[in-house]
């Protein structure tokens, strides 16, 4: 009998297991969605910790699972606890929590401190720590998919930890190979959606492989070529970033203590500021990539970010200058070397600011022709852009006008800014020819064109004459020579046209005017045909408006009232009245005075 009750509980045991059910999450899906909605798409990690932390409010409360009121009492999450996935919720968004936490604190603007980085690591371990809670919760209670998912979750966290502490590099790439396999390997199947967000998990994990191959010295990779490594954008990324951005600062600041001068046009002036030879060889290293790269692949978008990078280095490098030109003190020395440096860097900052703007203008002029799925530039926004490169070219020409002696170079340089502002001032003439045009203008537009045309004749006349002549920009002229005539001509026909037209088409519009507003072939109104059983809404699949009565009311004419011409009033003796007429009592005071 004893054996008979064993195994029926074994049996009822075994349908409990068998019955138990399994639980799906789709990890990545799931968080990428709460992470773009709620911060990460801009990088602000602090409103996605907030999001975290109200999340868990919520799944607490609905759960019934707090933590008592009044006295702490810590409740556990365990396999027995798990009857529902929103158990597993819970314990994902505590690691996401501490994740972001974590995160927060690594993007502070000066970086983190020793104290901050100490909290930093232990948030990093207290995600790590509820990442494996939360695998082994999903081992059991969820299905083979959420299982490997989890897994390379964990796996994740625990490679960013150490990737933090810069230690135990082969752990860390481990641990990131790991979950690189899992992302792979799940990016063959499901749905579309899916397999995107795994292929992009799959690049993003890839810096970050290559960096602990660089750390442990199974990688040729050099310092210079990092930054190339972290171009591709994800929050998975940006801890990785953090961590490049040190090093390449530390190798910059290594190989500024070799930079003693800027050189520009011709003049040498000494650097003795470490902050400041810092931010210019940053600054210089972004220009090389950018010249490097100018002819490959890289697209506008990123090119601009390139320029965007540069400036800021060129302003903090002039933030620099100028806090040492204000304690100089009286060495007069010291002061025209700063003075002489500061303008070497605003005239590099305007070269780079014309080239954007000249980027600007040639991704705008690539939208003139409408296109799928694009807005379309107007003529009016190209205006807009060479008003602000005719401000730059100004500019730049004042500023190296400004000096006594001037070097060839500098000479060289005024002369290429004068030849810019005319093809500027022409590129701008013709755009805005081409929006008088669409706006039906003909006149303006015909004057506009030939303008435009006399000042590419100028430019092409003084670049041809130039020292160094740009074949590029020659072919370019030309092209806008030509197209300022052909549309010069193309105005004046339009405007003939028109003008020639403009009888007729006024006449057309006077023989369709009537007295009464109303169209003679019009339908009539409901309200003057109440003798006939007609419809006035008509049909159900046209979209006209009911007629039954017109409103306002339409003029009606009137006969006017008879003019009464009254001539022989000049003509007739009228007799006298004054026998009727009221007549003053005088006194005798009054007789006196007559």
């Amino acid at each position: 009998m004893a054996t008979e009750k064993t195994d029926v509980s074994s049996m009822e045991l075994d349908d409990q297991i068998t019955t138990d059910p399994k639980f799906s999450i789709n990890v990545l899906q799931l968080l990428k969605s709460a992470q773009m909605q709620h911060g990460l798409r801009f990088g602000d990690y602090t409103r996605y910790r907030r999001y975290c932390t109200a999340r868990l409010r919520r799944l607490y409360k609905s759960l019934k699972f707090t933590h008592g009121r009044g006295k702490y009492a810590k409740k556990s999450v365990t396999a027995s606890t798990v009857t529902e996935v929103r158990f597993l919720h819970l314990v994902l968004y505590t690691a996401e929590r501490a994740w972001s936490h974590a995160m927060e604190k690594r993007q502070l603007p000066d970086g983190p401190n020793a104290r901050q980085r100490s909290y930093l690591i232990g948030r990093l371990r207290k995600a790590v720590k509820w990442a494996t809670l939360f695998a082994e919760l999903c081992a059991i209670k969820g299905d083979s998919r959420t299982s490997l998912e989890a897994e390379a979750y964990a796996s994740f966290m625990k490679g960013n930890l150490l990737f933090e502490q810069d230690q135990n590099w082969d752990v860390a790439l481990k641990s990131f190979k790991s979950a690189r396999v899992v992302y792979e390997e799940l990016g063959k199947y499901g749905d579309l959606d899916n397999q995107v967000l795994c292929r992009e998990r799959v690049e993003e994990l890839e810096p970050s492989i290559r960096y602990c191959l660089h750390k442990i010295g199974e990688s040729n990779l050099q310092a210079s070529e990092l930054v190339h490594i972290g171009e591709i954008e994800g929050p998975a990324l940006d801890l990785f970033k953090a961590k490049l951005e040190a090093v390449m600062t530390e190798a910059r600041t290594q190989q500024a203590a070799s930079m003693t001068e800027f050189h520009w046009l011709g003049h040498r002036f000494p650097i003795s500021n470490a902050k400041t030879r810092v931010s210019i060889l940053k600054a210089q290293e972004l220009e090389k990539e950018l010249n490097d790269r100018m002819e490959g692949a890289l697209p506008a978008e990123k090119r601009l970010a390139v320029f965007d990078k540069i400036f800021a280095a060129y302003n903090e490098a002039r933030g620099s200058i100028r806090s040492d030109l204000a304690t100089a003190g009286s060495s007069e020395n010291i002061k025209d070397d700063l003075s002489g440096l500061d303008k070497a860097i605003g005239a590099v900052l305007l070269q780079r600011t014309i080239e954007r703007n000249q980027l600007l203008v040639s991704i705008a002029k690539s939208k003139l022709s409408k296109a799928q799925n694009e807005k379309v530039t107007k003529p009016e926004e190209l205006v807009r852009l060479f008003d602000l490169l005719l401000q730059n070219t100004s500019d730049l020409s004042d500023l190296l006008s400004s000096g006594r002696d001037r070097k060839e170079e500098e000479v060289a340089l005024i002369e290429e800014c004068e030849i810019k502002e005319l093809i500027f001032r022409a590129e701008r003439c013709f755009f805005l020819a081409k929006s008088y045009s669409s706006a039906g203008k003909r006149t303006e537009a015909y004057s506009l064109f030939s303008f435009a045309r006399s000042l590419a004749e100028n430019a092409l006349k003084k670049l041809r004459s130039a020292t160094s002549r740009d074949q590029v920009t020659i072919k370019e002229l030309e092209t806008l020579h030509n197209n300022c005539r052909s549309n010069s001509c193309i105005e004046h026909a339009m405007g003939i046209m028109e003008h020639e037209k403009a009888p007729e088409d006024l006449s057309k519009k006077i023989s369709t005017v009537s007295i009464s507003g109303t169209d003679r072939k019009a339908e009539k109104f409901l309200i003057e045909k109440l003798d006939s059983y007609e419809s006035a809404v008509g049909d159900s699949s046209t979209k006209v408006a009911p007629r039954i009565a017109a409103y306002q009311p339409s003029f009606q004419p009137i006969a006017r009232s008879p003019i009464v011409l009254d001539l022989a009033y000049n003509s007739i003796d009228f007799p006298s009245i004054d026998n009727r007429m009221k007549q003053d009592k005088k006194g005798f005071i009054s007789r006196l005075w007559r």
